[in-house]
């Protein structure tokens, strides 16, 4: 009840672009799209990059109030050296067929446009570099790093350290000002959870502490750690690295 139970999505708001940059569109995307909505936002092309296309991180995008206005623009896309989905259009279209939804893709009214972008990329004047991470494989999903205005966010959700701290996600969040980390499981949770691909709370803290980020934030929660759980794990992480906070539905972190 305190933490919430949507499944991911963050909004990054760009201050001075006056620009939101959306990633991933899990079932959080329909209270962000009721309020674009309410408060009659207006941007020419709302982007929506994801970190992977596994159910949770796509299964809010038919509910997302924009994406049934025929005069907004959306950009759906995915980064990565390999460029290896060659159809993101069809991961969308299959699921929001007739049998299993109502509104099919093509009838819901805003225009969409499908990108494979590659690893590095400017997006409206900031810097995007993507790495793979290990999420039941390497390259089963992507950490994504945002450098704009002379801030750093990084976002490392759905990765597991498989064997030992990936050093590559630590140089993905080298001095970020705010560090976004997957974690999942205790220590002792993880022995039996091993190769799910999600992370413990110690990989995040221990991420943190090596890349020399300012601020960590951890989510993707389990769902079957309660209120209670989650904040004496918060308690436990903020002994660890004090500047980390778990993630709570509708937070917002000011870099």
């Amino acid at each position: 009840m305190r933490f919430g139970g949507n499944t991911t999505c963050f909004r990054v708001a760009r201050e001075k672009a006056h620009r939101i940059f959306i990633i991933d569109a899990g079932t959080g995307i329909r209270n962000l799209g009721k309020e674009l909505v309410a408060s009659d936002y207006k941007q020419e092309i709302i982007n929506i990059a994801f970190t992977h296309f596994h159910w949770d991180h796509i299964q809010g995008f038919p509910f997302f109030a924009p994406g049934y206005n025929k005069e907004q623009k959306i950009g759906i896309q995915v980064m990565g050296s390999d460029k290896k989905y060659k159809d993101i259009r069809e991961i969308f279209s299959t699921p929001m067929q007739a049998e299993y939804f109502p509104v099919q893709l093509d009838a819901m009214g805003a225009q969409f446009e499908f990108l494979s972008l590659g690893d590095k990329e400017n997006i409206f004047g900031a810097g995007v570099h993507t790495v793979p991470q290990f999420h039941k494989y390497r390259g089963g999903s992507y950490g994504i790093r945002i450098e704009d205005e002379g801030k750093v966010l990084v976002v490392c959700t759905d990765l597991e350290h498989i064997d030992g701290i990936d050093e590559t996600i630590v140089e993905l969040a080298r001095d970020a000002d705010l560090l976004i980390h997957d974690g999942q499981y205790t220590d002792e949770e993880y022995k039996k959870y091993k190769g799910w691909g999600h992370s413990r709370f110690s990989d995040a803290v221990e991420v943190a502490r090596r890349a020399n980020v300012k601020q960590l934030v951890i989510t993707h929660h389990d769902p079957d750690h309660d209120d209670d759980f989650l904040d004496a794990m918060e308690k436990e992480c903020k002994l660890a690295f004090a500047n980390s906070l778990f993630a709570r539905e509708g937070m917002e972190v000011i870099v």
